[in-house]
């Protein structure tokens, strides 16, 4: 290990035992004695509670209207001056939310009596600039391990967030088996789904559909380069799982919410569709599967643009073997970039049905040992990245270049 490895493993441990002192802080204000007879209070009344949701629904917000917006889509790609200002827009729209989202907890705490110790405006003033500073602080934490640690800052605290209750939540499935409340084979068959699960995301999210290039000679200054050859790589999965699987609920969901607000949610129609469209319900899963699989493609379509890689070739002297450039390039792409698709969309559904299936069947372990396809993704996925910046910065001199 050298030097510059090792620092920038202390500074990720430091920043994150950071986020975890921050987890245990509570807000000011509130019945210490109290809180010890709330369970998980250190997540959801500590400064951290909104954790770093209101950003996440920022960003997908605003990835959105990229999707259906030209203007913002071209704003996006223009460069970093664009980049910069999407960037302060879903900081904007994050302080918003965070706002929104504190204030409703820091409202309804005071109505818990002997939660707070002086239940009055002043404490949801203070605690709401709590939560918000909290989802602030959470933000610069990530963006700083990002520069000078280890792998993705907000993937890895997103991370440490999902598995620091699993040693916990593996103690109590033990107790359970031990006590004969639950099937030790339940467990097994559980233990060997998240194996094989694991081991599929981590072959789909290595996997590439690597397209051949060919590039003629380039002239340099006085110098000609010879003719050589590229690859361009296609990940089967380029539409990642946050978007298609957060915004396939709004699909129905939104248009339901409307129908309650005019017809009432007490109207028959509106009960007996939420009543169907609830986690492990058959329509739920259904629509959601069909949402998903769509959302997969309209993203990736955005992600991967065939048109834009055609004319990039173009400008670089690129072609496709027996693919004349242009048009008919951008058409190679387009169908290529679909059939892979096609897989990573049936992957994505299958990673979003799995507690759907638990809730259908009744087959699900107590406790919250049994993590969701999107959880183990993102688990998976900042390992990955870690591995992968490890092997680059151990493989770098200090000067920058490789060795």
């Amino acid at each position: 290990m050298n030097r510059e490895l090792a620092r920038r493993i202390a500074f990720t441990i430091g920043a994150l035992l950071l986020f975890r002192l921050g987890s245990l802080i509570p807000i000011a204000g509130l019945d210490v004695a109290s809180l010890s007879s709330l369970p998980s209070f250190n997540v959801r009344l500590s400064l951290f509670s909104l954790g770093l949701i209101p950003y996440l629904t920022a960003a997908i917000l605003i990835r959105l209207l990229s999707v259906v917006w030209r203007g913002l889509d071209l704003l996006e790609r223009s460069g970093e001056a664009g980049r910069r200002k999407i960037a302060r827009a879903t900081l904007s729209i994050t302080l918003a939310l965070a706002a929104f989202q504190a204030y409703g907890i820091a409202s309804a705490l005071i109505s818990i009596p002997g939660l707070v110790r002086h239940p009055d405006g002043w404490f949801v003033t203070t605690a709401t600039a709590s939560m918000v500073g909290g989802v602030f602080v959470l933000l610069w934490l990530g963006e700083q391990i990002t520069r000078y640690g280890i792998g993705n800052g907000l993937a890895l605290i997103l991370s440490v967030g999902i598995l620091i209750s699993l040693p916990q939540d593996v103690a109590g499935i033990a107790n359970l088996v031990r006590s004969g409340a639950i099937s030790g084979n339940l467990v097994f068959v559980h233990a060997l789904l998240w194996v094989v699960t694991v081991a599929v995301i981590v072959l789909v999210e290595g996997a590439r559909r690597n397209v051949r290039i060919e590039f003629g000679p380039l002239d340099v200054g006085a110098r000609q380069l010879p003719a050589r050859a590229g690859v361009l790589p296609i990940k089967l999965n380029s539409a990642g799982f946050l978007i298609p699987v957060t915004v396939a609920p709004w699909i129905f969901f939104l248009p339901l919410a409307f129908a309650g607000f005019f017809l009432g949610g007490d109207h028959p129609l509106v009960a007996a569709a939420y009543r169907h469209l609830q986690l492990g319900q058959p329509a739920h899963m259904i629509l959601v599967s069909i949402a998903v699989f769509a959302l997969a493609f309209v993203y990736t379509a955005y992600v991967v643009n065939p048109e834009d890689a055609a004319k990039s070739l173009a400008r670089h002297g690129g072609t496709i073997s027996g693919i004349a450039p242009g048009e008919a390039t951008a058409s190679y792409l387009d169908r290529v970039v679909s059939l892979t698709t096609v897989v990573g969309a049936v992957y994505l559904t299958g990673l979003q049905l799995i507690p759907e299936v638990f809730e259908l069947y009744g087959i699900g372990l107590p406790y919250s040992m049994v993590v969701n396809g999107g959880e183990a993704l993102v688990v998976v996925c900042t390992a990955l990245d870690i591995k992968a910046q490890v092997r680059e910065v151990s493989l770098t001199n200090s000067g920058g270049v490789r060795r």
